[in-house]
């Protein structure tokens, strides 16, 4: 489904609903996309965010060279207190996958979380994105409503559907991981 650019502009425009949230975040933390001198420090805030899967120090790094563009950090005083990792899949280029959405204890409860996803979907380079997808584990509630709300200041659908099940993990314990798609966006109040 193609978005007019009409819509693009409401989806886009920072005095919206959805973009004051970002600002309101943003006032207290400088968003910006992530470079590989973050790689360590992400590293350490993905290991003080259960349940996150916590990836190498050089998966991190490959993200803040890669994929900086669909990315982004949160710092506030010098320290960096989120981190969004995100990607186009290939062949979707409507389509924005989000992997993992992290905020440390101290910056928790202001929706930190929901600015950097906003933010993202603000940036210039991801204006053809119309639908967002993340996976969740069925017991991450506090994600669960961050994507809830966000669905809802998009004015888009929730659905939910199997991904990945317990077992494909192997050994690892894991939850299941299920998809949610987040789409289209509709134009933003």
């Amino acid at each position: 489904m193609s978005v007019s650019a009409e819509q693009t502009l409401a989806i886009r425009r920072p005095d919206t609903a959805a973009g004051v949230i970002a600002r309101a975040a943003g006032a207290r933390h400088r968003l910006r996309k992530p470079v590989p001198e973050d790689g360590a420090a992400i590293h350490r805030l993905i290991a003080q965010c259960p349940p996150l899967d916590r990836n190498s120090v050089y998966a991190y790094l490959l993200l803040c060279e890669h994929f900086r563009d669909t990315c982004v950090v949160a710092e506030r005083d010098g320290k960096l207190d989120g981190f969004v990792s995100a990607y186009v899949p290939p062949g979707r280029d409507d389509v924005l996958f989000v992997w993992q959405v992290a905020v440390h204890a101290r910056a928790r409860g202001h929706r930190l979380g929901r600015a950097m996803l906003e933010r993202l979907l603000e940036r210039p380079g991801l204006a053809e994105i119309t639908t967002l997808e993340t996976t969740v584990g069925p017991d991450n509630q506090a994600s669960r409503r961050m994507f809830a709300g966000l669905a809802d200041s998009r004015g888009a659908a929730c659905a939910e559907s199997p991904l990945f099940e317990r077992q494909l993990f192997g050994a690892a314990s894991h939850d299941d991981e299920m998809l949610l798609r987040i789409g289209p966006f509709g134009p933003v109040p």
